[in-house]
């Protein structure tokens, strides 16, 4: 019969495997999230990452154009800029009224157009790729199917790196008790 200090150690040994296993065989993919996090926990205070937001010129919506007309100003002033090759399909509006603004977020690329709320007037072009980044980092790059599966097991690889990290920090503890 093992005593209570051999049945420790055999868990530790277990665990230690399934820590080193876990590790070597997702650590590129924990690279990857790790590098990425950094990166979004930066994107506000890197203009490189994502333009900074602007600021217009009235914050009441109702003296604000209308999302059609401000829409159309948007895409003319993509193709104005970057000329035709960038499509003009909207992904996504961004209101932030407390800024007197609208980011308009495209389809098919990375650029956004920020425009004054009130008189229309173009604030901003510029490329988000922090956008990028989040679709590295969340594997949605990859396909909607891929996201879930990767997101999954990133999330239980987590889990199982604390569970083990701490049981191996704290384990030998138990063992020197077990062993007095």
């Amino acid at each position: 019969m093992p005593t209570r200090r051999q049945h420790h150690a055999t868990w530790l040994r277990r665990t230690r495997r399934l820590h080193r296993w876990t590790g070597v065989t997702l650590f590129v993919f924990f690279f990857v999230v790790g590098v990425t996090s950094v990166l979004l926990g930066w994107k506000k205070n890197s203009e490189y990452l994502q333009p900074a937001t602007r600021s217009g010129t009235a914050t009441e919506l109702t003296e604000w154009l209308p999302a059609a007309g401000l829409l159309t100003l948007a895409q003319t002033a993509l193709t104005d800029s970057l000329g035709s090759n960038h499509p003009t399909e909207i992904d996504r509006l961004d209101y932030r009224p407390g800024k007197g603004i609208v980011k308009f977020l495209f389809k098919d690329h990375t650029w956004e157009v920020q425009l004054d709320g009130a008189t229309g007037a173009l604030l901003s072009i510029g490329v988000r790729r922090a956008d990028l980044i989040e679709q590295i980092h969340d594997g949605s790059i990859v396909g909607d199917t891929f996201k879930v599966i990767y997101s999954s097991i990133m999330g239980l690889a987590t889990v199982v790196f604390t569970v083990s990290g701490f049981w191996l920090w704290y384990g030998p503890k138990v063992m020197r008790r077990a062993g007095k």
